[in-house]
């Protein structure tokens, strides 16, 4: 028996258009200012890092593989960082009023419950800077 995914959605975030033009997934700046410092490139099998000091003491590097890439539909990455070996994947919808956003990470074991809890609160952080982010570039 294994810990339900991690499967947060959030709808209307913008419209179609935006999100092709803002790279908020796969631009490295743009990534940086609402996730964390990286080196992504959008290039399936690339490598990259997500790099967080969220205090001095603490340094957060996550490992993380392009595993698919199909621009303006979806992006799923691994996300291998303190025993945690899960995927994430975004996944973009055109909808009637805009484009519904949704992000799911998968991957936990039972015994990483803290990791699961821990993701569900950083999503909370996540999705509002991508929100203010997202108004910005409007």
């Amino acid at each position: 028996m294994t810990t339900p995914p991690f499967a947060p959605s959030w709808s209307n975030v913008n419209s179609p258009l935006r999100w092709k033009r803002s790279g908020a997934l796969t631009q490295p700046h743009l990534l940086e200012e609402w996730l964390m410092q990286t080196d992504f490139q959008p290039v399936k099998g690339q490598k990259f890092t997500l790099r967080n000091q969220p205090r001095p003491d603490v340094s957060v590097v996550i490992d993380c593989r392009v595993l698919a890439l199909e621009p303006h539909k979806t992006l799923s990455y691994s996300w291998d960082a303190f025993g945690l070996e899960s995927v994430v994947t975004f996944t973009l919808e055109p909808t009637s009023s805009g484009t519904e956003l949704r992000m799911e990470q998968t991957g936990f074991r039972p015994d990483q419950d803290l990791a699961f809890k821990g993701a569900r609160a950083a999503r909370k952080q996540f999705t509002a800077r991508l929100d203010a982010l997202l108004a910005r570039l409007d």
